[in-house]
């Protein structure tokens, strides 16, 4: 016997004609919040990077668009490579201090 997963979410038989079974894939709208109300963390990693030392941060709230936007600025300012990835920004090297002051200046709450 096969265990496949059923992915009706429990529906079976629905008469409205215009019935759209409920999706947990769904997109969801996320509106940025102003720079003065996230919640940033900056901190240093070196997991999984072969002893390289990296600078993340963490707690960003909005668009893709915007995070990517602000990711860019960073590794701009920093001079260095990076990427954006599951929603952290990741910088190439130990900028954690000059990362935090950066986004404390632009108005981000970070510590």
């Amino acid at each position: 016997m096969s265990k496949k997963k059923n992915n009706n979410n429990g529906i079976v038989f629905s008469t409205d004609p215009n019935f759209k079974p409920y999706d947990d894939e769904q997109d969801e709208v996320v509106e940025t919040l102003a720079p003065n109300q996230q919640q940033l963390r900056v901190k240093l990693d070196t997991k999984q990077r072969a002893g390289k030392v990296v600078t993340l941060v963490d707690g960003f709230v909005g668009k893709d668009e915007d995070l990517e936007k602000l990711g860019k600025e960073l590794k701009t300012k920093c001079g260095t490579g990076g990427s954006v990835k599951d929603g952290f920004i990741i910088i190439q090297g130990d900028y954690k201090d000059k990362v935090l002051k950066w986004l404390q200046d632009w108005g981000y709450k970070a510590k």
